[in-house]
């Protein structure tokens, strides 16, 4: 296949086919021509007498020379030159003229209305590093990278490893010599060149101390809140290297807010780039703060799991994405101010996966990535939001302290190394006992939502009866009857004071259509019983009679703000699902305390109300 599309099979026979060693990378970026130069030198092993090919996306090629012996240019088809003959050790060189990019991928380029200054910043996931530079553009390819950067003399460069002083070459241009980095892949190589303000500071913890780095456009300098990004950046730095049992391993780290990005945000080796929308320009919510907070603690969790340790394929992106998510609100609340980051996961976040998972379009966490094409589509909420929402709940399967154990056996077995999914789990059924083949098989390879209700009987106030039944998903029409495991909380909340407080909390395991509860029989009935309290697993959730009206009437009076987002998606799931009249729905939101709640809970809120005066009447 040609082209810019990869496929599986293409990149399982390159990767047994060679081994990489390094790369050494030379741009040229000092004048504002359409193109730049670029000649790359990369050493790698291969079986003699083997073929391949190497991918080089530019709109011409000047040279071509392999072990010695010069290549017609003709052999680039502008997307790959093929390589044939190999030896055991090999040296590839490749001079061209890359392109750089206004879309957001390889080089883009931005013209500064203000200054007229230049900014450039690289972008190669999923595979665009080989519209910079000729590369075997695939994860598990791994190799050192030594970058040499020729730009104007007032720019500032910085790539995965720390910036060096600068080469003048004359008064007008300088040449940036960068140091070898540690082993990694492509596609979180970086390349950031312009005029940046800069600001820096420096971190230091258990496992030594990294310089800190800060860059926006000059023009955005005054804006640049640097001891609000310090202080989540050291705050996440200490939290992922206790959880970890493993320091940094980039030796530095430097965010950059870059202007016209296509992402949020993407994990460049100690060279992270951030959309500028993250330098506030005005007075914004505190619920903008804690998502910006939320993206540089996403970001710093790819560090470790997505860097350092690196997915063999694509198939396993819904991992590298979900274990981010995760731990970033599993720090923001555990490390920081913004202790309600799970009530906002439920809120914006898990809602968009519980949406995109009851569509035609829903699809099983784990996705078959046959090609890149493939992998560009699936970018979204089952990806990132139910994604992360399966790895909480794994996290409460196996437990937490043995998901931690796991984990740190994962990074110290696989550091600088590509794995799968399957490397993961054997860790953590080594930590926690559990085997999780059926585990993974019903979370991962299936699609829909299911529902949880309580059933329950009571006399003169207290349980006499009390189960948990599991629905399978109902939408959309032909998913799969799948029941899953969920290990889950069930809270009991009672009116105390004029305040609606959890007064006990059981932890259960439920699995099938029915699992009784025989922990609740003798007791009293709560005036709310609240399945899936602390919100450890991805289902929809019912109320009992009482419940319900207990909701109605004192939801406001409810003090856990997590609780109350998890009644909130009961209460609307309930109207969409055609369990519970729009008019009462309407009732609880007209009893509802905006002024108590955040900002993003109001926001959904509020959009759920518009739907169903629209959609239901």
């Amino acid at each position: 296949m040609s082209g810019t599309n990869i496929t599986r099979d293409e990149a399982q026979q390159r990767s047994s086919t060679i081994a990489v060693d390094s790369y050494q990378v030379e741009v040229d970026l000092s004048t504002r021509d359409d193109n730049f130069s670029s000649t790359t030198t990369v050493k790698f092993t291969s079986r003699p007498g083997s073929a391949t090919w190497i991918d080089y996306i530019a709109p011409s090629v000047t040279h071509i020379e392999l072990n010695g012996e010069v290549l017609d240019n003709a052999l680039h088809d502008g997307f790959r030159i093929p390589l044939s003959d190999l030896k055991g050790d090999n040296t590839l060189v490749i001079e061209g003229q890359s392109q750089y990019m206004n879309t957001g991928e390889g080089l883009h380029r931005f013209v500064d209305p203000v200054d007229d200054e230049i900014y450039l910043y690289s972008q190669f996931e999923i595979a665009d590093a080989r519209r910079v530079y000729a590369c075997f553009d695939q994860p598990d390819l791994k190799a050192t990278f030594q970058f040499n950067v020729t730009a104007p003399a007032h720019w500032i460069v910085a790539s995965n490893a720390a910036t060096p002083t600068p080469e003048h070459i004359s008064s007008t241009v300088s040449r940036y010599s960068f140091a070898t980095t540690s082993r990694m892949s492509t596609y979180i190589t970086a390349i950031v060149a312009g005029p940046y303000h800069e600001v820096r500071d420096v971190y230091s913890g258990k496992f030594g101390s990294y310089p800190l780095g800060l860059f926006c456009r000059k023009s955005l300098a005054e804006f640049l809140d640097s001891e609000e990004l310090f202080e989540v950046t050291k705050q996440g730095f200490e939290f992922f290297e206790e959880m970890f049992d493993f320091g940094y391993p980039f030796g530095k780290y430097d965010q950059l807010f870059v202007p016209e990005f296509n992402a949020g945000a993407m994990e460049n080796a100690g060279c992270v780039t951030h959309h500028e929308d993250y330098v506030f320009r005005s007075k914004v919510t505190r619920a903008a703060y804690e998502q910006r907070a939320n993206t540089v603690l996403h970001e710093m969790a790819h560090m470790w799991f997505g860097d350092l340790v690196t997915m063999k394929w694509w198939d396993d992106l819904w991992l590298n994405e979900s274990f981010a998510e995760w731990a970033a609100h599993h720090a923001s609340y555990r490390a920081t101010k913004y202790t309600e980051a799970w009530t906002n996961f439920v809120n914006q976040r898990k809602a968009w996966g519980y949406r995109q998972d009851q569509l035609p379009t829903t699809h099983p966490i784990w996705a078959d990535m046959v090609d890149l094409d493939a992998v560009e589509v699936n970018f979204d909420g089952i990806t990132y939001a139910k994604g992360a929402s399966a790895l909480r709940q794994l996290v409460a399967w196996v437990g937490e302290d043995e998901f931690v154990e796991g984990i740190r056996a994962y990074f110290k077995k696989f550091a600088w190394g590509n794995t799968e999914l399957a490397d993961l789990l054997a860790e953590l059924e080594k930590a926690s006992g559990r085997d999780l083949k059926d585990w993974t098989t019903r979370w991962l390879q299936t699609a829909g939502v299911n529902t949880l209700r309580p059933e329950v009987a009571h006399r003169d106030g207290i349980y006499i009866t009390a189960s948990v039944l599991q629905d399978p998903p109902v939408a959309p029409v032909g998913v799969a009857q799948t029941l899953r495991p969920h290990r889950i909380r069930i809270g009991l909340y009672n009116l105390e004071n004029h305040a609606l407080v959890r007064t006990r909390q059981l932890e259960i395991d439920v699995d099938g259509a029915l699992t009784t509860i025989p922990e609740l029989i003798g007791e009293k009935v709560p005036d709310l019983l609240l399945l899936n309290d602390d919100d450890l697993t991805f289902v929809k959730i019912r109320l009992d009679e009482k419940s319900s009206q207990t909701a109605v009437a004192h939801l406001g009076d409810m003090q856990d703000s997590l609780a109350r987002a998890l009644i909130w998606g009961a209460a609307w799931d309930m109207t969409r699902d055609a369990e519970m009249r729009t008019q009462d729905y309407l009732a609880l939101v007209k009893r509802a305390d905006f002024l108590e709640m955040p900002i993003g809970v109001v926001q959904q809120i509020l959009l759920q109300c518009r739907s169903a005066i629209e959609q239901f009447g």
